[in-house]
């Protein structure tokens, strides 16, 4: 078995939960409400890997910048996936935001000069009809 299987199928467990969860939390609180107390969460989990695995943080000034950057851009999609989740259908929302890979692929073609291959342009229009047909 692929050593990266295991846990790449407990995180596609735990991503589905984290999917869901929000829909029950925004019936009861408001998005921004929910953020926090998610938030909350996290930190807990955090804290818990922290004394777990012994953390002696590494420091490098762009390290620290993109980690940051990816923290606010993370909880901004969660506080707009909170929104979304407290006005449309989970499984749309979901199946819509879940598709956020479209702009890393064009992000890291264009900045990181990844190449696109015909197969993933194809996966891409495909994602594309995808948004479509989910919100039409």
């Amino acid at each position: 078995m692929e050593s990266w299987l295991i846990p790449a199928s407990a995180a596609l467990v735990i991503y589905g939960l984290w999917g869901f969860f929000p829909k029950l939390a925004v019936t009861y609180i408001n998005p921004a409400s929910a953020l926090i107390y998610e938030i909350a969460g996290a930190m807990l989990v955090g804290l818990v890997s922290l004394f777990w695995v012994g953390f002696q943080p590494e420091t490098h000034p762009k390290g620290i910048l993109f980690a940051v950057l990816t923290g606010i851009a993370g909880m901004l999609g969660t506080l707009f996936f909170f929104a979304a989740a407290s006005r449309g259908k989970i499984s749309v929302v979901v199946s819509m935001t879940a598709l956020y890979p479209l702009i890393t692929i064009m992000l890291a073609a264009i900045f990181l000069r990844e190449p696109i291959t015909a197969k993933q342009v194809m996966g891409m229009l495909c994602a594309v009809a995808a948004i479509v047909l989910l919100t039409w």
